[in-house]
């Protein structure tokens, strides 16, 4: 059976949307119709990446903003729903850490906790109003394996996908009322230049 997938008339915001898993989610968004807004510290590649979209016909914008800031989040948002309405949030921007817990250090630690959890938190306090006053709305939160099952030598990492799947439970069920649905994907390993670079470093 060829079911077709369509994201027309939809409006999607897309954390660390500039490369890796979330390019590859802004560029198959917007193919399928949705007009997508890229949120990202990385201004330069999210140029290009809306760049590369909008040559094939497609709908896109970059904002930069970084994702722990609850302020700057809140002020994209708000800019965005002026003109529109999100119906789509995905939570993927995200760093890593390779080591155990002896080996990671307090700021380490904090700064993994501030991109990774506080930022799915800032990205869905941000939009959950107006998805709840319109009864419309879709979280995708990016989690990985380690969400349920921990990663050797990525003790922070791990702790900080854990807490991912918990919110996601948490949400789902607090507005499902609302139609809201809430839902994690948790990948293996996706090897991107981040990844790569990241753990070549290590």
């Amino acid at each position: 059976m060829n079911i077709k997938f369509s994201l027309e008339n939809k409006v999607a915001l897309i954390t660390g949307g500039a490369s890796g898993i979330g390019k590859a989610i802004a560029t198959t968004f917007a193919e399928k119709g949705a007009f997508v807004n890229i949120i990202d510290t990385d201004l330069n590649n999210g140029k290009k990446t809306v760049d590369e979209i909008k040559k094939k016909g497609f709908e896109a914008t970059i904002h930069k903003c970084d994702v722990s800031n609850l302020n700057e989040v809140e002020n994209i948002v708000q800019k965005i729903n002026k003109k529109t309405q999100i119906n789509i949030l995905v939570n993927n921007a995200g760093i890593a850490h390779v080591g155990n817990i002896e080996n990671c250090n307090e700021d380490e630690l904090d700064k993994l906790y501030n991109i990774n959890v506080k930022g799915v938190y800032n990205c869905t306090k941000a939009c959950i109003q107006s998805m709840k006053k319109n009864h419309d709305g879709v979280i995708l939160n990016i989690g990985s394996i380690a969400s349920s099952v921990g990663i050797y030598d990525r003790f922070a990492y791990s702790m900080s996908k854990g807490a991912v799947l918990s919110m996601t439970y948490s949400i789902a069920k607090d507005y499902l009322n609302y139609n809201i649905r809430c839902n994690c994907i948790s990948t293996a390993r996706v090897h991107n230049p981040f990844v790569d670079g990241f753990i070549k470093k290590k």
